[in-house]
């Protein structure tokens, strides 16, 4: 989290500013609700904003002032800027929202926080048993808080661990007002299956650092959930497996190559392409998004290809920022000025592309490590997947499959499915926090009866 920097002159008490304000961003056919959290103390005025839309929570504001009616925000992390005026009842606050380079028209009205209906998450009591756990690393240093979900009677049961996908995440996996493991561990523990999920390194109760973390570092925590699910007398050891989410899913992988422990494995929109292919056909997907176009994806390649060759090199800090420079001088005139805007973007990343987590993504090739892979696998995908889409990824996994002579696998496109196995229109990031639906039960049921039927 980015500090907030106070502004505010007069005691905080006194601001008509604090409390929850809404309003709607027009930008063309894009519409983008934003909710404005202000909280006041003695020191001044802090904020956060909530981009509804775009599923983005918490976005520290950077500045906050407001003084004889006039009202300024300054959010660093968009490079953006909102100036308003409150209205005579101080009930609503008319400016204008600045962002690269754009200046559109904004009115905060004053609300209750916007709560974003989840109708699948599970209500207590629940029909099972849980427990909070601790699972330790002992050979990584890390110890990963977590939950244990376990059917009522005695088992042993079958087993489950649960993997997160790429980016800090929680225990449930948490995400654009969703949370899919939440949802995912209630519908199997209901069919009989225990179920475990942890937070990541460096997220909720768990020590160490996701960033400073490689797969091997991963893989390592995947397998030490294992033993920490063998030594529990509920779980049968002979029937524990894995279950990855996107970036999760090459961490399974991995494990389920090292260890003849993980007796099955499933992945949920999980790569067939490594992670440089990946994160290129990505820039396709910015095309599509409100405020994209081709040009600005053509650009975005470009960038990436000079930045991933410079990791992949071995650059230093200083040799990877001299090469999103040169992107930058190399743009002709029509694109310098947001070429310009894309180097500054990527300057502010290298810390993280140089980090273990990324080098890890963006080297990972999942054929080589399902050649090792010797248990049931199970591969979904979800036809509208913008991020894992299966016409790149689908194919090449069912080469590496044929090709390792693994006996028993199944790959499923569900139609209509996004990245996080929503029913959706588009499966643009976009639609991720407007959905309802959290995970969709044609997915659902297809995980628990393929796991049911390997752990008869």
């Amino acid at each position: 989290m980015i500090q907030l920097l106070l502004l505010m002159l007069l005691p905080a008490q006194s601001s008509p500013l604090a409390g929850d304000w809404s309003g709607t961003l027009e930008a063309g056919a894009a519409r983008l609700r934003l909710v404005l959290h202000v909280a006041a103390s003695d020191s001044g005025l802090t904020a956060k904003l909530d981009s509804v839309d775009q599923g983005a929570m918490g976005i520290p504001v950077t500045t906050v002032s407001e003084q004889g009616g006039q009202v300024r925000l300054e959010l660093r992390p968009l490079s953006a800027s909102f100036e308003g005026r409150f209205n005579k009842e101080g009930t609503e606050i008319a400016g204008e929202w600045s962002q690269g380079g754009a200046a559109l028209p904004l009115v905060f009205k004053r609300s209750s926080a916007e709560k974003l209906a989840r109708p699948q998450e599970p209500k207590k009591p629940y029909p099972y048993r849980e427990e909070e756990v601790v699972v330790e690393n002992k050979a990584g240093g890390v110890k990963l808080a977590g939950t244990l979900t376990l059917p009522n009677g005695q088992g042993p049961f079958p087993a489950v661990i649960l993997l997160t996908g790429s980016g800090s995440q929680d225990r449930n996996e948490s995400v654009f007002g969703h949370r899919p493991f939440l949802v995912l561990a209630d519908h199997l523990t209901r069919q009989g299956l225990a179920v475990l999920r942890t937070d990541d390194r460096g997220a909720g109760g768990s020590t160490g650092s996701l960033g400073a973390s490689s797969y091997e570092d991963l893989t390592g925590d995947a397998l030490a959930s294992i033993e920490f699910l063998k030594a529990r007398k509920e779980i049968d050891a002979k029937r524990i497996g894995l279950a990855g989410h996107s970036e999760g899913s090459a961490i399974g992988i991995l494990a389920a190559g090292r260890s003849a422990e993980v007796t099955f494995l499933a992945l949920i929109a999980g790569p067939g392409v490594s992670g440089e292919k990946l994160m290129y056909e990505q820039s396709k997907t910015i095309a599509r998004l409100p405020g994209g176009g081709e040009r600005a994806a053509a650009l975005n390649r470009k960038l990436q290809e000079a930045m991933f060759a410079a990791v992949k090199r071995g650059a230093a800090e200083k040799e990877l920022r001299e090469a999103i420079q040169a992107f930058a001088a190399a743009a002709n005139e029509e694109d310098r000025a947001l070429a310009s805007k894309m180097a500054a973007a990527g300057d502010k990343q290298v810390p993280f592309l140089l980090s273990p987590a990324f080098r890890s993504l963006l080297m990972f090739d999942p054929a080589p490590a399902l050649a090792k892979v010797r248990c049931p696998l199970l591969a979904l995908f979800g036809e509208r997947d913008s991020q894992v889409p299966p016409a790149l990824n689908l194919a090449p996994l069912a080469a590496a499959l044929e090709a390792s002579g693994n006996a028993d696998y199944s790959i499923t496109k569900l139609p209509a499915l996004n990245h996080l196995f929503q029913t959706s229109k588009t499966g643009l990031p976009t639609e991720y926090a407007a959905i309802e639906e959290t995970f969709a039960p044609a997915a659902l049921n297809a995980i628990s009866a393929w796991v049911l039927n390997h752990t008869k």
